[in-house]
């Protein structure tokens, strides 16, 4: 399995609300770069727009220690969408025909393997960042 390495390590912290605050200040400084959706280029697409706000929903439906567990990898993550040229694991998703989904593999600075998942509709190609989690 092929991972790409992450220039910056996991955010730092147990309780929720430390992380939460650093990954947030993330996502405002990307959202503030346009009236509509918050979006970060990737280059695996050839610099098509990743939606992100999608993440956020997705992320309100787990628990409070899934979710910290899950926002310490979301600068990598953005690091990852951005940078990676390497192939992801495609695969139809199973809950609905109509989408695609691409799993990304990445290692963080200090060694943590974590994994990036985008969701991509057939019909108009948009693509979504839906999670990041540590990979077990």
């Amino acid at each position: 399995m092929n991972f790409y390495q992450s220039k910056l390590n996991a955010i730092g912290g147990s309780d929720y609300g430390e992380v939460h605050r650093v990954a947030l200040d993330a996502y405002k400084k990307i959202a503030k770069r346009t009236k509509r959706r918050p979006y970060i280029r990737a280059v695996y697409f050839k610099k098509a727009k990743v939606f992100l706000g999608a993440f956020w929903d997705h992320l309100w439906q787990k628990s409070w220690e899934d979710r910290t567990r899950r926002l310490k990898f979301y600068l990598c993550a953005l690091d990852l969408i951005q940078n990676s040229r390497l192939d992801p694991e495609t695969r139809d998703n199973p809950n609905n025909f109509k989408e695609v989904v691409h799993r990304f593999s990445g290692k963080t600075k200090d060694g943590q393997i974590f994994c990036v998942q985008i969701k991509e509709r057939k019909k108009d190609n948009e693509k979504y960042f839906i999670s990041v989690f540590p990979y077990n």
